[in-house]
């Protein structure tokens, strides 16, 4: 199977960390997170790697080469602009269409994560997008889910007049399976996001379903989250 991970942003949050350094390439453990997602997905299975750059990206062609030293083959796919998840997606098409779904991983998740009972849930279903969720009491998403755990609701970054009267705790968790046919529903070249721009229409047409994390993961998305994943990541088995 195909997987994108997200690896192109600048991680601006991160302060004097990301001056040099892309976000994916900071160090946990003695690894870059970059490639503790990337020995999680060869783990389970996948061969093929797509990775969007655009913040310092030869740090990251220099450290993975052509992936073969992890089992797997790379595909580097520059972006000029920041494009966004959907939009670095439909950039990355080329290399992403197939008969078979595709995994999409943003680049500041650290997980251990078994990603191929996701995918095999994914194919029961027969789903257009299966998200990995966790739960959280507050977070910057809410996913409302039906009892088969199809996702009947999903709102990014609401504000309290959204969250009035949204009950759920089940959050985003940033990986997604996706059947390859939702890349035709990005117009190409604008900045889009799968929450905000892609996910609304497919849970109108019931299509999108929830897989809950049985593993550990953080967003390292402030310097505090990355030294607590450095204290508690239990690493790749």
């Amino acid at each position: 199977m195909k997987a994108m991970v997200l690896a192109a942003g600048a991680g601006s949050r991160m302060g004097e960390l990301t001056k040099d350094c892309p976000k994916p390439m900071l160090m946990v453990q003695g690894r870059p997170i970059l490639e503790h997602i990337l020995r999680n997905l060869a783990r389970h299975g996948f061969r093929e790697v797509v990775l969007n750059l655009f913040h310092h990206p030869q740090v990251i062609r220099d450290h993975f080469g052509d992936g073969s030293a992890l089992g797997l083959r790379i595909t580097y796919v520059p972006e000029t602009q920041l494009l966004g998840t959907a939009g670095s997606a439909r950039n990355a098409a080329a290399h992403l269409q197939g008969d078979e779904p595709f995994l999409l991983h943003y680049g500041d998740i650290l997980t251990n994560q078994d990603l191929g009972a996701m995918v095999a849930a994914h194919r029961r279903t027969g789903a257009l997008a299966t998200l990995l969720l966790h739960q959280r009491a507050s977070s910057n998403s809410v996913v409302v889910l039906d009892e088969t755990f199809r996702v009947t609701r999903l709102l990014e970054r609401p504000d309290d007049r959204e969250r009035m009267g949204v009950e759920s705790p089940w959050v985003n968790s940033g990986i997604y399976v996706l059947d390859p046919s939702i890349l035709s529903r990005i117009a190409e070249g604008g900045i889009q996001d799968f929450p905000r721009d892609v996910f609304p229409d497919l849970i109108a047409e019931g299509r999108v379903y929830g897989f809950p994390l049985s593993g550990y993961r953080c967003a390292i998305d402030s310097p505090d989250r990355l030294e607590r994943a450095r204290a508690e990541f239990p690493g790749i088995p």
